[in-house]
Parts: C-alpha cells; sequence; structure tokens
C-alpha cells in the first residue's frame, strides 16, 4: 500500500486496516417531509419507493423493529402516509457487490441463537471484507459456520451492526436475519448498549477518571490517521470516559466507555490528552513515549512490544436487548493472553 497513490480513496486507506468505524456504511439516519400531493399508501410502499435498492422485506422488518417514527411516533409498515407526515428512519445498508465466500476459519463463538451470534474476535482478523482484505475476515469464517450448519447465510446484506479494528480484540455481535438487524441497529445508533473497552496508555494519567471531548475527523495532514478538532468546526462530536483501573511505572491501564462511536475514537482521543495507546504504530505509540533514556529500560520496552506486537486495545463487554425475547443479553472477554502478558511484565519492572 502506497499512501501517495491518487488511485485509493482515503476510505479505501482506512479500510485496509479493517473497515474501523463501528457502524460507517452499516446503516443510515434519514429524514422525509411528505409532499403535499401525495397519495395516501402504506407507509413499507412509500419506503420502498423512494429506496429502491431496498428490499420490501427489509422495509417491512425495519418498522417491526421500531425504527420508523412518523410525526413522533413510532408506526408499523401498515402506516398510511399522509401529506405532510414527516418521516424518520434509521435504516440498514442494501447489499455491496462483493461476493462473501464462506471460509474455514477458527472464530471463538461465545453464543449463538436463531437471531444472534456473539463473537470474541482475536486481535490482527478484519472483520468485513473490503480494500485490501477480499478474505480471510471474520465475515468469510462466519458464511462458512452458517453453511455448514445448514443456515441461510447473506452476510453481506445482514449482520454487522458494529465493527472493530483489525488489530483490537474482544467482543461483537452479529445478526443472522433482518428484523434482528434492524433491532440491534437501533440500539448502537440510540446507544443503548453496555460496552467497556480495556486500553494500555502510555504515561500515569493524573485523574482516576475523567471524560475526554473533542470532534474527530480525518488528520488534515495524515489521512491513516483521524485527529480530535477541539473548536467544533471539523469532525463529529465525540466523548470518551474513562477510569483507571491499575498504574504502572510509565503505563497505565484504563477502562474506557464510549458516549459515541466515531473511527479510531479511543486511538485519538488519549493520543490527543497525550497519552497515546501503547504499542499503535498508527499514532505512534510503538515508540518509547514516557521513561528514562536508559538501555535497560529500552531492552525492557522492546521486550513488551513483542509479547504485545498491536495496540493495546480489546473490547471487555457488550450488553443489548435480545431481538426476540427482549431480554438482556451481557457478555465479558477475559483479558486476552498478549495483553496480559504485557501487564504481568509492567508489574515486575524495576529501574
Amino acid at each position: 500500500m502506497k499512501e501517495e497513490n491518487e488511485d485509493f480513496s482515503d476510505e479505501d486507506l482506512l479500510s485496509q486496516e479493517s473497515n474501523e468505524a463501528e457502524s460507517d456504511g452499516l446503516y443510515e439516519h434519514f429524514s422525509i417531509k411528505v409532499d403535499k400531493g401525495q397519495e395516501i399508501i402504506r407507509i413499507d410502499k412509500y419506503l420502498h419507493n423512494i429506496r429502491q435498492n431496498s428490499t420490501r422485506n427489509k422495509i417491512s422488518q425495519t418498522c417491526r423493529a421500531g425504527n420508523v417514527v412518523v410525526n413522533g411516533k413510532v408506526v408499523k409498515q401498515n402506516y398510511r402516509v399522509k401529506p405532510g407526515d414527516e418521516i424518520s428512519v434509521l435504516l440498514t445498508h442494501p447489499p455491496r457487490e462483493n461476493v462473501i465466500i464462506p471460509q474455514d476459519i477458527p472464530i471463538n463463538i461465545v453464543y449463538e441463537d436463531d437471531d444472534v451470534v456473539v463473537v470474541d474476535k482475536e486481535a490482527g482478523m478484519v472483520v468485513h471484507p473490503g480494500f485490501g482484505n477480499w478474505d480471510g475476515t471474520l465475515v468469510n469464517a462466519l458464511a462458512f459456520h452458517f453453511e455448514k450448519n445448514g443456515q441461510k447465510s447473506d452476510l453481506d446484506r445482514v449482520g454487522l451492526v458494529h465493527r472493530i479494528d483489525k488489530d483490537t480484540s474482544g467482543l461483537l455481535v452479529i445478526a443472522k436475519n433482518e428484523y434482528a438487524l434492524s433491532f440491534l441497529a437501533k440500539q448502537f445508533f440510540d446507544r443503548k448498549t453496555k460496552r467497556l473497552y480495556w486500553a494500555f496508555v502510555w504515561g500515569n494519567i493524573a485523574a482516576d477518571e475523567g471524560t475526554i471531548r473533542g470532534n474527530i475527523g480525518r488528520h488534515l495532514k495524515n489521512r491513516m490517521q483521524m485527529a480530535v478538532f477541539e473548536d467544533g468546526s471539523l469532525g463529529k462530536h465525540a466523548v470518551t470516559h474513562y477510569k483507571v483501573i491499575e498504574r504502572f511505572k510509565y503505563m497505565t491501564w484504563v477502562e474506557c466507555k464510549l458516549e459515541t462511536g466515531r473511527t479510531h475514537q479511543i486511538r485519538a482521543h488519549f493520543k490527543h490528552i497525550g497519552h497515546t495507546l501503547f504499542n499503535d504504530e498508527r499514532y505512534e505509540g510503538n515508540q518509547i513515549l514516557k521513561g528514562v533514556h536508559l538501555p535497560k529500560y529500552k531492552q525492557f520496552v522492546k521486550n513488551v512490544f513483542e509479547v504485545l506486537p498491536r495496540h493495546a486495545l480489546h473490547a471487555h463487554t457488550l450488553g443489548f436487548i435480545h431481538p426476540t425475547t427482549k431480554k438482556e443479553m451481557y457478555f465479558e472477554s477475559p483479558m486476552p493472553k498478549d495483553m496480559e502478558e504485557a501487564i504481568n511484565k509492567w508489574r515486575k519492572y524495576l529501574e
């Protein structure tokens, strides 16, 4: 990959890591004011007419999931549209052109039923095929899993509600049908899921807990990075809450709760406050950013980089309301081995 190649779009460049934005491209939110001359018809037919790249079933399931609001009230698919109605829709995106090839790739499925599957993803696995990663992804692995078990698989049309970076480990939920996808998409859009991330960051954070605020958008000079814009003129609103779990001499283990879900949010926010993620190559965290200029210390950090050869970020918890049972589901992923080994080395470190 060559960043200077103008045949690559900014989205292509970022997608080589994994399509990192947790929801970008997975669903859209749009509003419509019905024309004065509109005839009175069912809303599923009306929406299908204006979104012809979405099936009638997708529209119906979107209504069923409570994702269609008219004049401030949730409506079902048999609602009859009237002139002047103000409609708000959260709609999952239609199929892409690329074909998903089932591949026998080991994945850790921690829960599965007829509606959802919860996966504990290992670091290094891309979630969805994209530029530079057309196969070997989590979606390819799930397509094989569904096919092997005789389940209908259409993961380029349904499935992904959110994503995590290639080198981020941890929990993801995938929908197995159109209704589940629409139902879960609304929870993620409304930020009603329960998710916590574990991160190791350079330096000793002064406060035991805090909040980082600042719009996040594409870096003006380095297109492979996201940057924080405090004045609000650029980027999208972003808020990260954090709490210190354990302090080491030149590194801190923090728990993060995202109020928003922007591309690289944790990575960009912590770099902005001077505490870049440990060994985050894209954000220069793979250099010694805190500590002493001693050969012994440099060798120690090199050894930690070797046991943790990726950025130190883990999607630790995942909670959501089940699409069918309406019961709360909650999952926890233990600390991955590479991050655990890094912690153990820091605990034993003495200058």
